[in-house]
């Protein structure tokens, strides 16, 4: 699912990482360390819109960009 989205924003907590996957690739390995929490399952909630993969939540962070 990462790997289709061409840009991926991933909230822990009040940080929201933002990886553009066109311009950097990062290994399987620091992809999966950002999308799966402390559990071993994927962060919730995430969302696809269009090319872009949001996973986790921070309210202002998302409200920016899903408008």
């Amino acid at each position: 699912m990462a790997r289709a989205a061409s840009q991926v924003y991933v909230a822990k907590g009040k940080k929201v990482v933002h990886l553009d996957l066109k311009r950097d690739r990062p290994s399987d390995d620091q992809l999966l360390a950002l999308l799966l929490g402390p559990s071993g399952n994927l962060r919730a909630p995430t969302m696809r819109a269009g090319k872009t993969l949001l996973v986790g939540f921070e309210a202002e962070a998302f409200g920016e960009l899903l408008g």
